[in-house]
């Protein structure tokens, strides 16, 4: 019944939700591009693929690992991408190019879901994280196609709201072939709210298996030297939110008084609000460099990162890390990244989508928790000021990293085992 209400409501309310999506088109183009396969109208496959669906452009870059070495293992079988947001579908474009199929993921109404899943012919769906939409699983699995969660997570929070719909939750994780739990936590949790105990494993997360390559190091060194060379003391505020980026530039601000060579890169998470986040800059009266217009930077005060698919190489530019979406309720984004370059880790109080990872990060002594915008300001110049600090923190961290490695060749092999 839960189900069919379920539907229901998503059918009633399709056509404001088309209506939203061309609003945002006249911002973000983009956007409402392609939007015909959001409803399911995609080009056929002419044989089966496998599903790959990472609703944003985190899950898209957390899927990249698996995706790579899938291709690597079977070249011949086919793989679609999905994703629910331009970002990510342009991020899997930017990893990928015709390695891959891409189209966004259709809406979870029972017509626009069964019309993606006769078209592609699914051998096998992919769902990164904890992405369970109803009408997918269900006519995915009814067409006896195995479903994998993998990179799995489940915060309290979330747990707590999946039970006051149990009945709707419980027979879509009975229908996931394989869940793959990032920790012990987080497989307790989906078998609370109704997994099958025999479905679910432990594998880690797949996140820890990022690749910090020789071109990408010599990228980064490159930048390093155009915007001021070794000697300047330079950090970055990576996937920042509406509300954050006020704070951060506060604490910045504050920074430049016993740092006034000091350079913040600011990335924000979203690409429409790079030019909002240029006008906070100037409205501070600070000098700015954009990234996307070839801006030299080296007597700029804030750098702004506003390309796709440039952050891990701009974390390797930098002295110290703030990870976003922290110090407003958002939940955190990866830190993993940062710490892979042994950057010393600084985040807000709010990281409750990486509950897990904080908390290794924090036991390794390889992360710091500010609560505010003053807090952030002292641990950035006490980072800045003590380089040998810094490093043995970012060590640290980095440690964390290397000794929780090998989660995506369990991923692999259990796919392959059960596909």
């Amino acid at each position: 019944m839960l189900h069919f209400l379920y539907s229901l409501f998503f059918r009633l309310a399709l056509p404001f939700v088309l209506v939203r999506l061309w609003w945002q088109g006249r911002r973000s183009p983009e956007t409402w591009q392609h939007w015909q396969q959001r409803l399911g109208f995609v080009a056929p496959s002419p044989e089966p693929v496998i599903w790959v669906h990472a609703v944003s452009v985190g899950e898209t870059i957390a899927a990249a690992p698996l995706v790579k070495e899938l291709l690597r293992r079977n070249p011949a079988v086919p793989i679609l991408m999905t994703a629910m947001t331009a970002t990510g579908s342009e991020r899997a474009k930017a990893m990928f190019g015709d390695q891959v199929r891409y189209a966004f993921s259709p809406y979870d109404t029972p017509g626009a879901v069964k019309r993606f899943v006769d078209r592609i012919n699914p051998r096998a769906l992919v769902i990164m994280e904890t992405e369970l939409w109803p009408n997918m699983i269900a006519l995915t699995r009814s067409r006896k196609v195995p479903i994998f969660l993998i990179n799995a997570r489940l915060s309290s929070r979330s747990a707590r709201g999946y039970l006051r719909v149990w009945t709707l939750v419980k027979p879509l994780l009975e229908s996931i072939s394989w869940i793959a739990a990032q920790a012990d936590e987080d497989a307790c949790r989906f078998l609370e709210i109704g997994a099958k105990p025999e479905t679910v494993s432990v594998t880690g997360s797949i996140k820890f298996d990022v690749s910090i390559t020789p071109s990408l190091r010599a990228d980064a060194a490159s930048l390093r030297a155009t915007l001021g060379g070794a000697s300047r003391p330079i950090w970055i505020a990576a996937s920042t939110h509406v509300g954050e980026d006020e704070q951060i530039l506060n604490a910045h601000q504050k920074l430049l008084a016993s740092h006034p060579t000091a350079l913040l890169i600011i990335v924000p998470r979203h690409p429409d609000r790079f030019d909002e986040v240029e006008g906070l800059v100037t409205s501070r009266g600070l000098s700015l460099a954009r990234r996307s217009a070839g801006d030299v930077g080296s007597t700029a005060q804030v750098y702004l990162g506003d390309t796709m698919g440039e952050l891990l190489m701009l974390y390797g530019v930098s002295d110290v890390a703030f990870v976003g979406g922290s110090l407003i309720e958002r939940g955190g984004h990866n830190p993993l990244e940062p710490a892979a370059w042994g950057l010393p880790v600084l985040s807000g109080p709010h990281f409750f989508n990486f509950e897990t990872i904080y908390a290794q990060l924090n036991v390794g002594n390889g992360l710091f928790i500010t609560d505010t915008q003053e807090q952030l300001a002292e641990r950035v110049a006490f980072l800045l000021t003590d380089p040998e600090a810094a490093r043995a923190v970012g060590a640290q961290a980095r440690a964390v990293v290397d000794a929780n490695r090998g989660a995506l060749e369990k991923v692999v092999n259990g796919i392959t085992a059960r596909t």
